[in-house]
C-alpha cells in the first residue's frame, strides 16, 4: 500500500534534566510544563522515543512505520543502501539552564562492540546564549590518559579542558571522542547520529531532588576519548537563498540557508532532508498545498519529494546524508 507522501513534523518529545530551564517554551515555543525540560527531541528513532506524526494523514504513525511501509519513499535509495530500515540520525533542540556534565560519546567501533548502537558523532548550532555564555570542546593542550586521571582525581579537570565563549549562529562539530560540556545560559540545535550512548566524566558533584548523585562512566571513557587537541568551530558562509555548508562529514551534511524570498528545490530521491527552522518563518509549497513553519520546528522531507518550493524570511539548517 503506497503511503502519502509530504511535509512531516513530529510532536516533540519533551526530556526533563537537571541541568534544564524554560526556554524551550520562552524561545521555542514548546509545550513543556515543567521548569527543568533540557531537551525537546524533534526526530528520534531510539528505541524507547520513537517519533510520531504530528501532521495530515499519517497524523498518530511513528517514523519507525513509515519507514517500515516505504524505506525508500521516506529514507531515499542512497540510505537505504547504507543503513537498511535505520534512520539514522537523531534531532533535538536543548535548553541548559546550568552547566552540562562533562562528558564524551563512543566511536562507531566501541559503540557496536559495547552497546550495538551507532557511535555518536554531533554538531551544535547556538540558538541564544546569554552574556559570556561558553561550552567546553577537547583539551586546552595535547593530553593523555595518565594526565586526564589525574585532573580527574584531584577534581581539576575543567583546568586542562578547552573553554570557549560564544554567541549566537556558533557552530561547533564534536567527532566522536571529544571530551564536551554545553555550559549554562545556551539554547542549541543538535543534529547527531543515532545514538543515546554518553559517557559521562564529571557532573560537578550536583544532586537530584532526592540527594543523589548521577552515574559516571570513568572505566568505559577512557578508551573513547581523545586526548589530543581537537578544532571544533566552524565557519560557514551565509549567502542569501543558497545552502550554504556548514558541515560535511560521513555522517551527515548541514547547510545553512538565510532564506529570503522563494527557493525551488529539485532534487534526485536519494536522500531524505530535514529542515530546522532556527530564525523567522517560512512555508513550504508541495503539490499546491503550502505548509507553514516558525522559529524551532522540524520538518521531514521524505525523500520522495523531490520537488518544491520553500519562501519566507528565516534561517534555516538544511540537513541530508
Amino acid at each position: 500500500m503506497s503511503i502519502k507522501i509530504y511535509p512531516l513534523q513530529f510532536e516533540p518529545i519533551l526530556k526533563e534534566r537537571i541541568w534544564g530551564g524554560e526556554k524551550l517554551k520562552t524561545v521555542l515555543n514548546k509545550p513543556i510544563v515543567s521548569k527543568i525540560t533540557g531537551e525537546s527531541w524533534e526526530l528520534s528513532t531510539v528505541e524507547g522515543d520513537i517519533s510520531i506524526v504530528a501532521n495530515g494523514e499519517l497524523k498518530g504513525k511513528s517514523l519507525t512505520e513509515l519507514i517500515d511501509e516505504q524505506p525508500n519513499e521516506i529514507l531515499g535509495t542512497s540510505v537505504y543502501n547504507r543503513f537498511g530500515k535505520q534512520f539514522p540520525l537523531l534531532f533535538k533542540y536543548l535548553d541548559a539552564r546550568e552547566d552540562l556534565s562533562i562528558q564524551v560519546h563512543p566511536n562507531d567501533q566501541l559503540a557496536k562492540e559495547r552497546h550495538n548502537s551507532f557511535g555518536k558523532t554531533e554538531m551544535w548550532y547556538v540558538m541564544q546564549a546569554d552574556a559570556d555564555a561558553r561550552i567546553i570542546v577537547g583539551f586546552k593542550e595535547d593530553s593523555s590518559k595518565e594526565e586526564y586521571l589525574e585532573n580527574l582525581n584531584n577534581n581539576t579537570l575543567v583546568s586542562i579542558l578547552d573553554d570557549v565563549k560564544v554567541k549566537a549562529g556558533d557552530v561547533f562539530f564534536l567527532e566522536t571522542g571529544t571530551v564536551h560540556a554545553i555550559g549554562a545560559g545556551l539554547v542549541v540545535a543538535e543534529i547527531q547520529q543515532t545514538s543515546d550512548i554518553t559517557y559521562r566524566l564529571y557532573d560537578f558533584d550536583r544532586v537530584d531532588a532526592q540527594g543523589n548523585k548521577r552515574e559516571l562512566h570513568v572505566d568505559l571513557a577512557l578508551d573513547a576519548i581523545n586526548y589530543n587537541t581537537v578544532d571544533t568551530y566552524k565557519k560557514y558562509e551565509k549567502t542569501v537563498n543558497e545552502s550554504n555548508v556548514v558541515v560535511d562529514c560521513t555522517c551527515f551534511t548541514t547547510n545553512f540557508i538565510p532564506l529570503n524570498g522563494e527557493i525551488k528545490v529539485s532534487k534526485k530521491g536519494d536522500t531524505f532532508t530535514v529542515y530546522m527552522c532556527i530564525d523567522g518563518a517560512f512555508e513550504i509549497r508541495y503539490e499546491n498545498i503550502t505548509y507553514q513553519y516558525k522559529k524551532g520546528d522540524t520538518v521531514l522531507i521524505p525523500a520522495a519529494m523531490t520537488v518544491y518550493v520553500l519562501n519566507g524570511e528565516a534561517s534555516i539548517l538544511e540537513v541530508t546524508i
